[in-house]
């Protein structure tokens, strides 16, 4: 069973740094895209930034020049690295994989349980 768990969620002042990690495992024969999503209250999941397995990288305008995703392919780990974080940037961050598994050919989604970024003074 594919397993996706986050860490590295918590309370920051803003201004301040934090670093997401996300490691998939279980069954895996290969990750195409990962990615970061988050949810604040109220508001419906959105994009915060993607990175294929060549290394190209999207990101939301809102977070461009603040936030560097990255992967370790050998590890099946993506990160985020969050910089001058804002009070908006306050929610719930989900990792995702777009994973091949060893016993099914077909590419399937899978979701992290989230971790919960809040920037506050």
């Amino acid at each position: 069973q594919v397993q996706l768990v986050e860490s590295g969620g918590g309370l920051v002042q803003p201004g301040g740094s934090l670093r997401l990690s996300c490691a998939a495992s279980g069954g895996i024969r290969s990750i195409n895209a990962m990615g970061w999503y988050r949810q604040a209250p109220g508001k419906q999941r959105e994009l915060v930034a993607t990175v294929q397995s060549g290394g190209t990288k999207n990101y939301a305008e809102s977070v461009k020049g603040r936030f560097t995703i990255s992967r370790d392919n050998a590890k099946n780990t993506v990160y985020l690295q969050m910089n001058t974080l804002k009070p908006e940037d306050t929610a719930v961050y989900y990792c995702n994989a777009d994973v091949t598994r060893v016993d099914w050919a077909i590419r399937t989604i899978y979701w992290g349980r989230g971790t919960q970024v809040t920037v506050s003074s």
